[in-house]
């Protein structure tokens, strides 16, 4: 019973670790920035990549002096297009603040940056130093989709976690974790999941064999990991293949899914497969 509690202790912890890194990289996160405009202010910026459809997006800075000019250009992604200027941010609430404009169209795209300018010294920066930010658009998810997929899905990795745990220390629970594992996996990813991506983008399914869509493909390879390693061990007990099980679903569930997931496209004007870079939307 004691080792038992441990092997839930190791599962929880490896689950919550695997779901912070997603948190970090995934490329849907607000990407923090910062620049240092004189000797004495640093200012730090939260850039959104992800907003719901139908709104304007405030983007908003730290207050600035008198001599500093801010303003926010945007064009549709991924067109190479000229890019749109907004009206310089301005004040309100205690910040400095400027909107990206309303968008209807769902996974529609674009990408946008934030230029400084010193009217006394002509010194300028952009935020971010690099590349422009990416975001994306969604519609609106009711809780009773998005819920459950969000649950079942971290209580699936758990499982998973568990079940290659006790195989790999002989411990005889293992068979049923995995079939729990599997089961979560399916209810979640392959039944709450294709709802949650119909509300978002307007399809059900963008992964194999219609598309390329990260968050669909890394689900379906989870389940056919599962499936595999449940048959293997189904009448003779191969531990060995429910452990790689359960390490190659924490390192698919690693990879950040939306680096490759439904895009708008403005030249066809369907919806399809996008791509993002990673090293651009990790740093």
């Amino acid at each position: 019973m004691k080792r038992t509690v441990w092997f839930w202790v190791a599962a929880i912890f490896l689950t919550l670790a695997a779901a912070f890194f997603q948190r970090q990289t995934g490329p849907t996160y607000p990407k923090q920035v910062s620049a240092q405009i004189n000797d004495t202010t640093l200012i730090k910026v939260t850039l959104p990549r992800t907003s719901y459809i139908d709104k304007e997006l405030r983007i908003e800075l730290p207050p600035l002096s008198w001599d500093w000019t801010a303003r926010l250009y945007h064009r549709p992604y991924p067109l190479d297009t000229a890019w749109i200027l907004n009206p310089p941010f301005w004040p309100e609430e205690g910040a400095f603040v400027s909107y990206l404009p309303a968008v209807s169209q769902k996974a529609a795209k674009l990408e946008y940056y934030i230029e400084l300018e010193n009217s006394f010294d002509g010194k300028q920066f952009t935020l971010p130093a690099d590349d422009p930010v990416v975001i994306r658009y969604k519609g609106y998810t009711p809780a009773w989709a998005l819920i459950p997929h969000v649950v079942l899905m971290f209580v699936a990795l758990i499982f998973s976690s568990l079940a290659g745990f006790m195989a790999m220390f002989n411990h005889n629970r293992y068979k049923f974790w995995s079939l729990m594992a599997l089961a979560f996996i399916f209810v979640g990813g392959l039944i709450f999941g294709p709802v949650v991506q119909k509300f978002a983008f307007d399809h059900f399914w963008t992964g194999f064999p219609l598309g390329y869509d990260l968050t669909d493909n890394k689900t379906l390879i989870m389940f056919f990991i599962w499936v595999v390693a449940i048959l293997a061990n189904w009448k003779k007990d191969r531990r060995w293949i429910a452990v790689i099980a359960a390490v190659a679903t924490i390192a698919v569930y690693l990879i950040p899914h939306s680096l490759r997931g439904s895009e708008f496209s403005y030249q066809t004007g369907e919806i399809g497969t996008g791509f993002i870079n990673f090293l651009s939307a990790l740093l």
